[in-house]
């Protein structure tokens, strides 16, 4: 998530990515995402098995900044909002 181009970024995991996502736009998670209003969903990616699901937000947290924007660059060069895409 983020809050515009470029902006502040956000790595998560949930099983039900919808439902986080309205959450972190409607502000009704406390924390990270509402104090920097980050509220686009710019990049998503689904796994079968949770624990592959927990890794890879590990090893994605702990990347330099230039790898999460070449990411989101390889799908959304826009960092168009994914959200509407969900339903």
């Amino acid at each position: 998530m983020t809050n515009r181009p470029n902006g502040t970024l956000y790595v998560g995991v949930t099983a039900n990515l919808s439902r986080r996502a309205y959450e972190h736009r409607e502000g009704l998670v406390a924390g990270f995402t509402t104090r920097y209003g980050l509220k686009r969903l710019v990049w998503m990616e689904f796994h079968d098995d949770i624990r592959a699901a927990i890794q890879r937000e590990h090893n994605i947290k702990h990347w330099p900044r230039v790898w999460k924007v070449r990411l989101i660059h390889e799908n959304n060069r826009e960092w168009r909002d994914l959200y509407e895409e969900l339903a």
